[in-house]
């Protein structure tokens, strides 16, 4: 038997966990802050892993969670229960209005995606899938195998067959030296080539972030989407939106589509959510994409009941009057800080978002992506009591800027002051 009563042990719990952790050990947590064992709050620019939408302990949420987990929490899928049944039919209510089913046996992004290229398969007969050069799908080994970062991959024994990742529609580097103004979208129209050349010739869907979320939040321009969704159609492909980061109001609309007025296929869901950090995940899809019996994608955790709970909750306070303008009206002031901060540190190259998924992008004196200062800046920010996250798990050059989208003006100012705090100490 091993001792773990240890002083050791008991200083230093951390060490029976497979993975690392920092210093810090946090107590509890309330709105956009949470709070270590010292008292110090931290403004939480990820909103946990860009999963808290309503923050820490949203009370209306809890709520939920405390009723719901005294009667049921949860049933196989074969039974019906009324708090899945209301989040099936509240995600139809605010999804673009082609999409009309809703697979919940899936509990997380990841699964969610996996699940919205099997159905893709399935409705067309074919294989392959299209993604973006920054993408990223998921942790499961197909998700992983068809997103657009090789130094994930490297670690697959085998690469999903017939995926291809094409050029992001990223301005600020474009793949192809162009200016928007006279590129003539090439990211989109140079896709028949590579359809034509490089894919497998069996290609079921295009799975695309709308705005990419460990890529570095590059935000396609105006144009693209509709191109894109017109290069789908015409190859009978089928569009699949991953918005798992940029879903449920991240974007100050419910869902991306919305923001940039396309209708894809499948639009995927997670993450926001379940609104405190309840595990909910969702498919949602065109009639056409139906007929996936359970034993080809169901989880145990999916449909929760509990986490259906709480997700049905959290699209109604998304939903409330004035909610998602405030998400626009915040945006609005926090850009406007971050692109001062930009004319006053020669390091800041790019500011870029929707809504409160924002990136800023760290450059060195030649304009080569400096991702050595972006750590640094990410590792400091607790020092000045933000949380901050990086891009490409730590090897891209983009600070994430994503808090929870409860987040009042007052917080934006504060949050904004403590980014200026940070630049000015580590960036000088």
């Amino acid at each position: 038997m091993k001792d773990l009563t240890s002083a050791a042990h008991r200083d230093d719990l951390s060490e029976a966990l497979y993975y690392p952790v920092g210093d810090r050990r946090m107590s509890h947590g309330s709105g956009i802050f949470v709070y270590d064992d010292d008292g110090r709050d931290y403004l939480d620019c990820s909103a946990g892993t860009f999963n808290l939408s309503l923050g820490y302990s949203h009370p209306e949420i809890v709520k939920v969670l405390q009723d719901q987990a005294s009667c049921l929490v949860h049933l196989t899928t074969s039974l019906q229960a009324e708090p899945v049944l209301q989040l099936a039919r509240s995600l139809i209510r605010v999804s673009p209005e082609n999409l009309t089913k809703v697979h919940l046996k899936v509990c997380g992004g990841s699964t969610a995606n996996e699940g919205a290229i099997r159905m893709a398969q399935l409705a067309t007969g074919r294989r392959g899938v299209i993604s973006l050069f920054r993408s990223h799908h998921g942790q499961t080994a197909l998700t992983t195998g068809v997103s657009g970062d090789a130094a994930r991959r490297r670690s697959l024994p085998v690469l999903y067959p017939g995926s291809l990742n094409v050029p992001d529609p990223y301005c600020y580097r474009c793949f192809y030296g162009q200016q928007r103004s006279t590129c003539n979208l090439m990211c989109v129209n140079r896709l028949d080539d590579f359809l034509a050349y490089a894919s497998s010739g069996d290609v079921a869907c295009f799975i695309v972030e709308p705005i990419s979320g460990n890529g570095g939040n590059i935000v396609p321009p105006h144009g693209y989407f509709s191109a894109l969704r017109e290069f789908c159609t015409s190859h009978g492909i089928a569009l699949i939106f991953d918005e798992v980061q940029t879903g449920i109001g991240r974007t100050g609309r419910m869902f991306a589509a919305q923001h940039f007025g396309v209708q894809p296929d499948i639009i995927t869901t997670a993450k926001g959510l379940g609104g405190i950090g309840t595990q909910a995940a969702a498919i949602i899809c065109e009639d056409s994409y139906t007929g996936m019996s359970l034993d080809q994608l169901s989880f145990t955790f999916g449909g929760n009941v509990l986490a259906a709970a709480a997700a049905t909750k959290t699209i109604e306070i998304i939903s409330r009057p004035g909610f998602l303008e405030h998400v626009r009206w915040v945006s609005g002031i926090v850009m406007e800080r971050l692109r001062d901060l930009k004319s006053r540190f020669p390091c800041i190259g790019d500011v870029r978002g929707v809504g409160l998924m924002i990136g800023v992008e760290l450059v060195d004196v030649e304009g080569a992506e400096d991702v050595r200062l972006t750590n640094e800046l990410a590792r400091r920010a607790a020092e000045h009591r933000l949380l901050l996250r990086t891009s490409q798990f730590g090897r891209g050059n983009v600070l994430k800027i994503r808090p929870p989208l409860i987040i009042t003006e007052e917080e934006v100012t504060l949050m904004c002051d403590r980014l200026e705090e940070l630049f000015a100490a580590v960036a000088t």
